[in-house]
C-alpha cells in the first residue's frame, strides 16, 4: 500500500495512472536515466537482452529480448504510452509500426532513419547544407582505391559502429586494408584544433533549449572519449557559430528529443559537425551534478510533455570516463577508488559492470570547481590514479 497526496492506494492502482515509458537497450545510459525517472510520475519498462544488464534492476517492467528484432520491439511497445533509445542499433520497422498505431516515439522515427546510418547523416547534412567533411560514399574496401586523392580521411561503417568502433583512419595507400569491406563513409580528414558537444533539447513543441558546449579530449588508439571540459574555451564568434549550426541541425531533423551535436573546430575557428547522436550521451554525463537540469531530467521532461529545464551550469566542471585498462580483462576491480571518493567536489558513478575488458565503459568521475586549473589538476590525478582493472 502507498500514501500518495495524501490517499492509501495499492502501488498498482497508482501505477496504472502514470504514464508508461519504455526504453530500448540497458547499458549505463539506460542506467542513469532511470536514476533519474525516480523524481517523475512515471512507470518505466526496459528491454535489453542481458538480464544482468547495468539497467535492468532500477525500472518497473524488465523484458528480456533483442532490441534489433521487430517482433520482440513491437511486443514492447505496444503496451506503452512513449518509447525511445540509448543506443542508435535498434528496430526502425517496429518503431515505425508502433509511432503510426499512436505511440510516442523520442526521437521520432524519421530522425533515427537520417541518424541510424552515417551515410544517409553525411547525405543530410549535404542536403542541409550544414557544414560537414567532405565525403565519399564507398560499398566496398577495394572502392578505396578510386580516391587516394582524398588520404588521409576517416573511414566509417554505414551501420553498426558505436564507441569507436566501425572508425579507421587512412592516412595512405598502404593502409587500404586497413577500411571497411561494406557501405561506408569515406570522409577527408579535418585540420582539428578542437573537439566540442553541444546537447541539444526539443520539446514536442518544437522549443528548443542548449547545454554549454564541451571541450572533448580522446585517446587516439580507442578512439573514445577520455575526459572532458565544460564549458568550452571558445572564442565568442566560434561559440555562436558552434550554436546556431547545433540548431540548425537539431532543427532541420524535426524531432522532439535530446541530441548530442558533435563537431571539430578548425585551427581557422570554422565549426564541422561530425555526428549526431539522438539520445542522451557521454558528453552529458557531467550534467548530472553540474547543472541545473540533467541530460537524463531533460529527456523524463521531454518525454512526459513537462518545461524543458535550465541548462546553465552551477559549476564549470570536467568529467572523467573510467574505462578498462589495456591487458585486463576479468572481474573489475577499480584501483584507487577510495583517494579519488576523497577529493573534494568529486562524484564517481560506477555502471555496475561485473566484467572489465580493454576499453569498456565501466564508469565516469565528474569533479566541479570554480578554478580551471583545479579541475585540470584533478583530471590527471583521476585519470592516472583510479584504474579499472581484473582481479587477480
Amino acid at each position: 500500500m502507498w500514501t500518495i497526496w495524501g490517499i492509501n492506494m495499492p502501488a498498482q492502482t497508482y501505477l496504472c495512472r502514470m504514464k508508461k515509458a519504455g526504453i530500448l537497450g540497458g547499458g549505463q545510459l539506460g542506467r542513469m536515466l532511470l536514476q533519474a525517472a525516480a523524481n517523475y510520475p512515471v512507470e518505466t519498462y526496459l528491454m535489453e537482452s542481458d538480464v544482468h544488464s547495468p539497467a535492468a534492476h532500477l525500472c518497473h517492467h524488465f523484458t528480456c529480448g533483442d532490441i534489433r528484432s521487430r517482433d520482440a520491439v513491437y511486443a514492447f511497445g505496444k503496451q506503452l504510452d512513449t518509447l525511445t533509445i540509448e543506443i542508435e542499433n535498434v528496430n526502425l520497422e517496429a518503431l515505425e509500426q508502433l509511432e503510426a498505431e499512436g505511440v510516442c516515439i523520442i526521437p521520432n522515427t524519421n530522425a533515427l532513419r537520417i541518424i541510424q546510418n552515417k551515410i544517409t547523416q553525411k547525405q543530410f547534412y549535404l542536403e542541409n547544407e550544414i557544414p560537414s567533411g567532405h565525403f565519399v560514399v564507398t560499398q566496398n574496401q577495394s572502392e578505396l582505391n578510386q580516391h587516394l586523392g582524398m588520404l588521409p580521411a576517416v573511414h566509417k561503417l554505414g551501420s553498426g559502429g558505436y564507441d569507436g568502433r566501425g572508425v579507421q583512419i587512412i592516412n595512405d595507400a598502404t593502409e587500404i586494408e586497413l577500411g571497411f569491406d561494406q557501405p561506408a563513409v569515406l570522409e577527408k580528414k579535418i585540420n582539428i584544433h578542437k573537439e566540442i558537444a553541444l546537447m541539444v533539447a526539443v520539446s514536442k513543441t518544437m522549443e528548443a533549449v542548449l547545454y554549454p558546449p564541451v571541450e572533448m579530449v580522446f585517446d587516439s588508439r580507442l578512439n573514445l572519449l577520455t575526459h572532458q571540459i565544460c564549458p568550452a574555451v571558445l572564442n565568442q564568434k566560434t561559440l555562436w557559430k558552434a550554436e546556431a549550426i547545433a540548431l540548425k541541425a537539431v532543427k532541420a531533423l524535426n524531432s522532439p528529443g535530446l541530441f548530442a551535436v558533435e563537431m571539430f573546430v578548425d585551427p581557422e575557428e570554422q565549426v564541422w559537425i561530425n555526428e549526431i547522436a539522438p539520445r542522451v550521451h557521454n558528453s552529458g554525463h557531467h550534467t548530472i551534478e553540474a547543472h541545473y537540469s540533467s541530460q537524463f531530467d531533460m529527456l523524463w521532461r521531454i518525454m512526459l510533455d513537462m518545461p524543458l529545464g535550465n541548462t546553465k551550469y552551477i559549476m564549470p566542471s570536467a568529467m572523467i570516463n573510467l574505462v578498462g585498462s589495456e591487458n585486463e580483462s576479468g572481474v573489475a576491480d577499480f584501483q584507487g577508488l577510495d583517494d579519488v571518493m576523497k577529493m573534494e567536489n568529486a562524484f564517481v558513478h560506477i555502471y555496475g559492470k561485473a566484467e572489465t575488458r580493454p576499453g569498456r565503459k565501466m564508469g565516469h568521475v565528474t569533479v566541479i570547481s570554480n578554478d580551471k586549473q583545479d579541475l585540470y589538476h584533478k583530471v590527471n590525478l583521476i585519470r592516472h590514479n583510479l584504474l579499472v582493472k581484473a582481479k587477480k
